[in-house]
């Protein structure tokens, strides 16, 4: 049985300028910072391959999978590209609290509604 290889490449945060391992705790490869969850636009989801955009990608939502795994929803600043990209155990657990209240704490709707079922 052969050990997964770790990774030593790092990157630059297009957003707080953090330097990331691109390794993840758990040795999986990570693309977003675990700071601030930033990313930049590299892989273009609609073609398959490599994107040219190369603009920064914001952590705008957080989708569970079936499986109970978060995903950060990221949008591309440029082109508005939608990405998903799994969370690691290393993010900023505010930022992704934070983003899976927001339709709670701001829903599409007045709250005074519910007084009136």
């Amino acid at each position: 049985m052969s050990a997964k290889p770790i990774i030593t490449e790092t990157f630059t945060c297009v957003r707080c300028g953090l330097t990331v391992g691109a390794s993840a705790p758990d040795g999986s490869r990570r693309n977003h910072c675990p700071s601030c969850l930033h990313s930049r636009h590299v892989v273009d989801r609609v073609e398959g391959g490599p994107s040219e955009c190369g603009a920064r990608m914001t952590p705008i939502s957080i989708a569970v999978l079936r499986t109970g795994d978060w995903m950060v929803i990221h949008r591309c600043v440029r082109c508005g590209e939608l990405t998903s990209n799994p969370v690691c155990g290393d993010d900023n657990r505010l930022i992704l609290i934070r983003m899976a209240v927001r339709p709670l704490a701001q829903p599409p709707f007045p709250l005074e509604t519910f007084g009136d079922l």
